[in-house]
């Protein structure tokens, strides 16, 4: 497509850097947070700027691997790389971080990570089914409201935090409209679009601002689908990356796919729309809701974990999918066994092309890649 309504994200991360300076300097506080499980509105209600710190680039890969071993999954290693060489802005800025115990690896690097921030750690149930589950849940949400007043000097009233979601929820409905614009064929976006306005979220200070110019990308976006633009011809095939989260850097995959004359039309991950829906309940205790939304992320390091089953399965449907690709960062052992339950929902309950992938960061392996993609988008041709 002719990619004029999507420039103003073309360099947002490097910009907003210069505004949450300019912000720090007037007092503001930035907690940097590590996963899809931190709650948004728990930070803006306490004043603070939210940033996303998941390392999704090579270059200080080099540097963590002098600590942390080399058969680690490459974005735990990218985001303490970029700690320790104080190659990133929002990490130097950042007074608090909020982790999340995800995974074994995250949570021995976050036990380095305490070194050199002041950290907060909100603690996982191992599933999300019960009542015990969100009890548990629901404190370790009021552990991270609590420690946030006591870190920032503030009171988290309820009138803040229902603001807080009603704010996070635009941004969330803004981001879905914007996203299932590929639901209609032939896709008006490419992989590498839906990418650049969903990997923003993560940092964006003024969120009401964001949230009005992914409408007006919106917008113009759907001018163009009235004139006939399209991101690929008819006929490209549609295809679905689910799996790890992808990151601005760490994008290899979609960009082969689509060089190879495919389109990726919807981005299952928590880096895409698996963390938008649901939208957190506007009606009652905003804390209770909160915790009931973030319990909901469909993420394998929670079991059972037959949300991600229900999602692939209505995204399938709802995007007009001609294959899935289900995308392993190299030691993510979660993903990776997961993947077996992805394969027989795809092949057997949709009938579709399934192509699992496991990868790092680096390029080392991008013929191979490129070599089984085009082979799996020939078959689907």
């Amino acid at each position: 497509m002719a990619n004029q309504p999507l420039a103003y994200f073309d360099d947002l991360r490097e910009r907003n850097v210069l505004e949450i300076k300019k912000l720090k300097d007037q007092g503001k506080k930035v907690v940097g947070t590590y996963c899809a499980f931190t709650p948004k509105e728990l930070i803006i209600a306490a004043g603070a700027i939210p940033v996303s710190l998941c390392g999704t680039r090579q270059e200080p890969i080099p540097e963590a691997e002098k600590i942390l071993p080399r058969n680690l999954c490459p974005l735990i290693k990218s985001s303490f790389g970029f700690a320790i060489t104080g190659s990133c802005p929002y990490f130097y800025f950042a007074d608090l971080l909020i982790a999340e115990t995800t995974c074994d690896g995250k949570i021995k690097m976050y036990e380095l990570l305490r070194e050199y921030k002041p950290m907060h750690i909100l603690n996982l149930p191992p599933t999300s089914l019960g009542e015990d589950a969100f009890a548990y849940w629901y404190n370790e949400i009021l552990k991270a409201k609590e420690r946030l007043e006591r870190e920032f000097a503030v009171e988290i009233t309820t009138a803040k935090l229902q603001e807080a979601i009603r704010l996070v929820n635009e941004e969330r409905r803004a981001l879905l409209e914007f996203h299932r614009l590929n639901r209609h064929d032939p896709a008006p976006l490419s992989g590498l679009d839906l990418l650049k306005v969903l990997w923003a979220k993560g940092f964006t200070p003024d969120i009401a601002a964001g949230t009005a110019v992914i409408r007006q990308v919106t917008l113009a976006v759907k001018e163009q689908m009235a004139r006939g633009v399209s991101a690929a011809p008819p006929g490209s095939p549609r295809i679905l990356l689910t799996g790890c989260p992808v990151g601005l850097g760490s994008e290899k995959v979609i960009k082969l796919v689509e060089a190879g004359g495919g389109v990726v039309v919807c981005l299952e991950s928590c880096s895409g729309i698996k963390a938008l829906e649901p939208l957190v309940d506007e009606e009652g205790d905003p804390l209770q809701a909160i915790a009931a939304k973030y319990l909901q992320v469909p993420c394998p390091c929670l079991t059972p974990n037959r949300g991600r089953l229900e999602l692939l399965e209505r995204l399938i449907k709802e995007y007009r999918v001609d294959g899935v690709i289900d995308l392993t960062w190299q030691a993510c052992h979660t993903y990776n066994i997961e993947s077996y339950s992805i394969k027989k929902l795809v092949q057997e309950k949709a009938g579709l092309p399934f192509l699992p992938i496991e990868t790092d960061y680096s390029t080392s392996d991008l013929q191979q890649l490129k070599v089984r993609i085009d082979a799996f988008l020939e078959m689907i041709k």
